[in-house]
Formats: structure tokens, sequence, C-alpha cells
């Protein structure tokens, strides 16, 4: 039974070893007692030649791969004094600029759509302001550089060329920063100069520390949004960094605002025609008062 075990043998092994050709034999023909052995018939199998003869190769097993993350690509600014600032703020004696204008947006609460309070009672769980939706990113921040005020130093910028091939008047307003603070990272646009300083350009992009000396060295302003997301009070120690959309994990900052970059086209348009819907009613109300102290008047 030479043949039989032989051609066993083989058919066990190119099974076994993951390959795919299919192996058809005929039932050997009875033998008469006595008569020799047939020599048993060469399979031409492709493969490495193993111990019964050649056998297909094993096949290749891939083990599972974690998608690579995105590795930043600005450095982190760390334990920067950070301070509390909003829209619509009043000056006071360590600010004395009114926040309703920005160093590039003269209309800027305007178009935010009003007083970004900051009273954590007068805010929403997703971070903005109870009375209205916010025409512009409610998590935004304020660094001590102008490139508007400073346009030589401004072409140092690394991403300068890109935004004004682009059009941009400033190419800091609306750039993406990220603001750690212990294992919460937020995301946030720059929106403003400040605090104090608008020309720091050795601390905002070549890693200095803030020059300024008010409010114990402050060197970022941020939003009541993202103060209430990070859990933080003016004072506390911050690390921030540029970063690019891609790093941006989704959040509460990808929300709101017409200034923001992950909202579509369409949604942008909307809500452009929205507020440009609500300025209307608000100059429609303004005329019929005027027209009613008018009449009473007479």
């Amino acid at each position: 039974m030479r043949v039989l075990l032989h051609f066993t043998a083989l058919t066990a092994a190119v099974s076994f070893s993951g390959g795919t050709t299919a192996l058809h034999a005929q039932t050997p023909a009875k033998e008469k007692p006595g008569a020799p052995a047939k020599p048993a018939t060469t399979l031409a199998v492709k493969g490495a030649t193993g111990a019964v003869g050649p056998v297909a190769p094993m096949p290749r097993v891939y083990a599972p791969v974690r998608p690579r993350e995105v590795a930043p690509k600005y450095p982190w600014r760390k334990n920067i004094p950070t301070t509390i600032f909003w829209i619509g703020e009043l000056p006071t004696e360590n600010n004395p600029t009114p926040n309703r204008s920005s160093s590039w947006d003269v209309n800027w609460q305007l178009r935010y759509g009003g007083y970004d309070d900051p009273s954590r009672e007068n805010r929403t769980w997703d971070f903005r302001p109870k009375a209205f939706t916010p025409g512009l990113n409610p998590f935004y921040i304020a660094l001590p550089f102008n490139d508007v005020t400073n346009p030589e130093i401004a072409k140092l910028i690394p991403w300068y060329k890109q935004r004004k091939a682009d059009g941009a008047r400033s190419v800091c307003q609306s750039m993406w920063v990220a603001v750690k603070f212990g294992n919460k990272t937020c995301y946030a646009q720059w929106e403003d100069c400040g605090p104090f300083t608008t020309d720091d350009h050795k601390y905002v992009f070549e890693g200095k520390p803030p020059s300024t000396k008010g409010n114990g060295g402050a060197g970022l302003d941020v939003s009541p949004a993202v103060r209430d997301f990070l859990g933080i009070s003016s004072g506390a120690l911050c690390d921030w960094r540029f970063c690019t959309e891609a790093e941006i994990v989704d959040g509460p900052w990808k929300r709101f605002g017409i200034n923001n970059t992950f909202l579509t086209k369409q949604e942008r348009d909307n809500e452009g025609l929205r507020k440009q819907y609500q300025e209307l009613v608000r100059r429609r109300e303004e005329w019929l008062q005027k027209q009613n102290a008018a009449r009473l008047s007479q």
C-alpha cells in the first residue's frame, strides 16, 4: 500500500500548508497478488519543497495595526499665565480697552450677536451664552501680536504665504490654537490681540517668555467657553500651541460661527443670512420706536 500511504501524506501536507491547489486522484486499481507496485505519480505543486515533496507557501499573516496619530506641527508654549476676557467686556483698570471691537474686526460684538456674558449661570451646557446663538465661534483666544500693524514681521509667520494667497487681510485671525490645562485640551480660534501688547512676536512665534509684566506676566487671554471647558480661573498656568485642522478632535468648538472652518459653506452662508435678518429686524424696531416717539411728541 505504498502508493496509497504516499498519496495520503502528500495530500495532508498540501492541505495543511494552506495551499489552494486541488488534488484529484483516482482509486488505484486492484493489483494482482505478487505484482510489482506502480511508481507514484509526480504532482507539480509550486512552492517550497518539504519532507514529503513540494508544498504551497504559507499565507502571510498581518497583525492589526493602530491608526497613526497626527504628529503636532507646532511646539507647545508651557506654563503661560492665562486670563479671561469676553466680547463686550467694558474697560477696567487692568484692561483699559473695551472689547466691542477686536484688533481685526470693528464690528466684533455685532457679528458675534451680543454680549458674551461670562457669568456661568447665563451660559448653556454647550458653552455658549443663553441669550442668543453666537454668530462667531464662542471658543476664541487672544495673543499679544498683530500681523496687520507689524507687516514685516508677519512675513516670517510659517503659514503667511498660504493664507495671503487665500486673500486674508490678517493671516493670524481665526487661526486654530490648542489650549491645555491638566489632562484637558480645548481648541479655539485666535480672534483678538493681547493681553496688553500687540508686538510680542518673540514670545508668540519664537517661544520666548511673554514680555508683559501685567497680570502676573499673562501671555494668553481665553474666552468664557474655553474657561468653562478647561475648568480654570483667571491666573491659571496653561499650555498652548498653534495647530492644524487635521489635529483638532470633535468637540463644541466645531459647532458655531461663520468664522468656524468646520462648518460647511452652506451652514456659514445660512448663518450670515440669519445675522443679516436679525440686523434688519433690529433696525426696523429702532425705526418704529422713533416713529412712535415722534407721534407722541406732537
